[in-house]
């Protein structure tokens, strides 16, 4: 009996490791919250998308709204594309504002939607007016980086050359 009792609890430990496995994958692909709610596709131009991919969050006030269907290149504009299934219990004035935006310091990035005044609404085929692209940790490092040697190249502390003239 004690051979059954061992088989039983292997094979319990291993099934809750397979399902374990299974939602860390889900997870990783951000495939976990499906939604089956109708929506309707908007989309949003963008300088530079950074880390941004499909099936991102779309999140107003910490809610997810909607997720990122596509990301494409415009060669007529020379922007980046992303198209928002938004649901359509979620409603949005058409002069809101899209940015792209990241949870934590390192984390995943996701778009911001916020709200404008407008008395009309997106509708499907929309296109978001206002939009901010993400930030780009390394462009910071950089400009910070090239600034301070700026400032330590320039000696403020030396005396200016003057000119006698007899």
């Amino acid at each position: 009996m004690s051979r059954e009792r061992t088989d039983f609890w292997v094979g319990l430990f291993v099934l809750i490791g397979l399902v374990a496995l299974a939602f860390l994958a889900l997870r990783a692909g951000n495939l976990s919250s499906f939604s089956f709610a109708p929506t309707y596709q908007v989309q949003a131009h963008f300088d530079n998308i950074g880390g941004l991919k499909i099936r991102a969050p779309v999140k107003s006030s910490g809610v997810v709204v909607g997720r990122v269907s596509k990301v494409a290149f415009d060669n007529k504009r020379f922007q980046a594309v992303a198209t928002l299934d938004l649901e359509t219990g979620f409603e949005f004035p058409l002069d809101s504002s899209a940015s792209i935006l990241t949870s934590g310091l390192l984390g995943e990035q996701y778009i911001g939607l916020t709200p404008g005044g407008d008395d009309k609404m997106l509708i499907n085929g929309s296109e978001v007016q206002f939009t901010q692209s993400a930030v780009v940790l390394e462009e910071l490092i950089s400009k910070f980086l090239y600034s301070s040697a700026d400032k330590e190249g320039t000696d403020n502390t030396a005396p200016a050359a003057t000119t006698n003239n007899p």
